[in-house]
């Protein structure tokens, strides 16, 4: 195992597991005071960027995701929809503009988009940008010339989450494989899109898993330019949802919600943490931990995707309690 230096910013490379796990088992302050002093190198640290997440087309979607309501083997009751219009999203995008977003997010119910569907996909990017809003895309799935379309209609981010760790993978979903994943990333980045790209605690997963994953994560040939980390927000009716309803001790402490933000945090030096789902049910200590230990986004509004959100109203008090400024900030390239 790499010795990691109670001064430096960073693990040293190359990366292995052992470096990860030596980070989960520092004492909790001592691993936020790192965090904080890695995020204070590279982010201002009274700056939060607020995210607004849409579902342009829900329900119906082919994979088995266990945590997902919009899966087809998933029995949430959840009416699959088609594909929104285009006026209709850019409205939304405007909408979430006002409300101080700086970035749309899309997201589609699909395995993989049809090549039919991809004009109306690139209308959408192309009036988001003219919007002034940075422009992200979740569709699943995608073909070489899916990428490149989407590259040419100028989307700024692209996002497909690795979920969890390789070994907790097939416990989760069995449709897609990890290398399916894999695949779709290196497009992504083939087409000079910022890659998004994270995952969901709390699925009844060790912290071994936990540390597969931010591993997985932190060793991608280039570290994603966004991290969400979503808590599991378990569904009635989904696989998931179901099995972990009665078994509290599956879901993560705060605590240890707040460890693995700040691993990532120093993992990731210049990616941007998002605060994703599950933060409707955290309390405002809780989230100021998260920022404290390197969180520098979150989606903001009502609902994400099918889930309920802490709101926008909610997050402009908590904003004003901890003195946090909501304007953009810049994403600078991951470091070397």
């Amino acid at each position: 195992m790499n010795e990691i230096s109670a001064i430096a910013p960073a693990p040293v490379a190359p990366l292995d597991r052992g470096d990860v796990a030596a980070l989960f088992n520092l004492p909790f302050m001592e691993l936020v005071f790192r965090a904080a002093e890695i995020h204070r190198l590279h982010h201002d640290p009274n700056r939060v960027e607020r995210a607004t997440l849409l579902s342009i087309k829900t329900g119906g979607c082919a994979e088995d995701c266990g945590y997902c309501s919009q899966s087809a083997y998933a029995e949430s009751g959840l009416k699959a929809s088609k594909l929104m219009d285009v006026d209709a999203v850019l409205e939304a995008a405007r909408e979430a503009k006002a409300a101080g977003s700086e970035r749309f997010c899309m997201g589609a119910a699909w395995r993989e988009p049809k090549d039919r569907d991809m004009d109306a996909i690139c209308a959408m990017v192309e009036g988001v940008n003219a919007l002034g809003l940075q422009s992200c895309m979740t569709l699943g799935m995608l073909s070489d010339e899916q990428a490149q379309r989407l590259g040419d209609a100028g989307l700024d981010y692209y996002n497909h989450n690795l979920d969890t760790s390789p070994e907790h993978y097939d416990k989760v979903i069995t449709t897609r494989t990890w290398q399916d994943r894999l695949d779709t990333l290196d497009r992504v980045r083939g087409q000079g899109i910022n890659v998004c790209c994270g995952g969901i605690v709390g699925m009844g997963e060790t912290r071994e898993d936990r540390v597969g994953f931010l591993h997985a994560l932190a060793t991608l040939p280039e570290a994603p330019e966004s991290v969400p980390i979503n808590a599991l927000v378990p569904v009635p009716g989904t696989v998931l949802g179901d099995i972990l309803k009665d078994v509290p001790s599956a879901r993560i402490d705060d605590i240890e919600f707040v460890r693995t933000v700040a691993v990532a945090r120093i993992l990731m030096p210049t990616s941007v943490v998002r605060l994703s789902a599950g933060r409707e049910s955290m309390s405002e200590a809780t989230q100021a931990l998260c920022f404290l230990a390197g969180a520098s986004s979150i989606f903001t509004g009502d609902k994400l995707l099918t889930t309920g959100n802490a709101g926008t109203d909610k997050d402009s008090l908590l904003f004003a309690k901890l003195g946090l400024n909501a304007a953009a900030q810049s994403e600078p390239a991951p470091m070397a």
